[in-house]
């Protein structure tokens, strides 16, 4: 894992600004947002759940899975990380079409 998804990811899960070539994280009153190149990729609601929701924003590039993985390994979720098989996505095993999904 890319040293600058280890640090976006960590600041997004602990809700710090954070601020560093092409990831941003954006902390909000009610939902902290992970972005990519501008594009919000992963949310952290603030609610008693602590629910987490990713997306792909219609990119799906390596960097992009990367980051969202790296959401899903420091976040301690029990669910098997994205991969590509035959140009598709998948997350947790299942065929995903990369929209907004609650991963926890």
């Amino acid at each position: 894992m890319r040293q600058i998804t280890i640090e976006s990811v960590r600041a997004f899960l602990n809700a710090k600004k954070f601020n560093k070539s092409n990831m941003s994280v954006e902390v909000l009153p009610n939902v902290t947002i992970l972005k990519y190149q501008g594009n919000a990729i992963a949310y952290k609601y603030n609610n008693p759940n602590k629910t987490i929701a990713i997306t792909n924003c219609g990119w799906e590039s390596r960097t992009t899975k990367e980051r969202l993985n790296g959401v899903i390994s420091l976040s301690g979720l029990n669910i098997k990380p994205i991969y590509q098989k035959n140009w598709q996505w998948y997350l947790d095993g299942s065929l995903w079409n990369g929209n907004l999904t609650d991963i926890n």
